[in-house]
């Protein structure tokens, strides 16, 4: 189930923010421009943070749109890095982690006993938004995966950032990212540069980002 794969990956980017190399790294910059090491694990942690106020709050009256048009209508993708999103984005991560590594790692395991009952207890299809997104909502069941991309691609950006391996998610976690993430390559490239980058490098494109 979805809830159960996110707060398996949830847990794991939990146990990375404990990696002694970011406590020491905290304060230098990471892998992204802009961003330091805590402001970068702060990002990471509200991924997770994030849900249970999204969930405490009331249903939004705001349309329900699909996963892949959520992604047609975010403002930061394609924005210039001191693009107004892209700083919100930077300074929110730098606030949460205002109080340190300790106290960032101890937050998110507060959070994920939390939402290990309240996800049990909510339905998928329940409509839910984060304001900073626009006039939307999406399901609570895509919400969750793209906070599990989230989580999967800043484990990996702060691994980069303090020269350690990138944590392992479980298998139904990583289809999951996977999927979205080739999803929105192919919409972007196309599914044929995707194909070809998959199965023939003699045809490969330079790039299939999905972002």
């Amino acid at each position: 189930m979805i809830g159960d794969d996110f707060l398996d990956t949830a847990r794991v980017a939990a146990r990375f923010l404990r990696h002694p190399a970011v406590a020491r790294a905290w304060p230098e910059p990471s892998a992204l421009p802009e961003f330091s090491v805590g402001g970068l694990a702060g990002h990471l942690a509200y991924q997770v943070l994030a849900l249970p106020r999204i969930l405490d709050a009331p249903v939004p009256a705001e349309p329900t749109i699909g996963l892949l048009d959520h992604y047609a209508h975010v403002a930061w993708i394609g924005a210039d890095l001191d693009a107004d999103i892209n700083v919100r984005i930077r300074d929110s991560g730098e606030e949460t982690a205002a109080e340190g590594p300790k106290a960032l790692a101890g937050a998110v395991d507060a959070a994920i006993i939390g939402l290990a009952v309240s996800l049990a207890a909510t339905p998928i299809e329940r409509p839910v938004r984060i304001p900073l997104w626009g006039p939307w909502s999406l399901t609570l069941e895509d919400l969750l995966v793209t906070r599990m991309m989230e989580l999967a691609v800043h484990s990996d950006d702060l691994a980069v950032s303090i020269g350690v391996p990138t944590p392992r998610l479980s298998e139904s976690s990583v289809d999951i990212v996977l999927r979205l993430l080739t999803r929105l390559a192919a919409r972007r490239h196309g599914p044929t540069a995707v194909m070809r980058s998959l199965s023939r490098a003699e045809r490969a494109p330079k790039s299939i980002a999905a972002f």
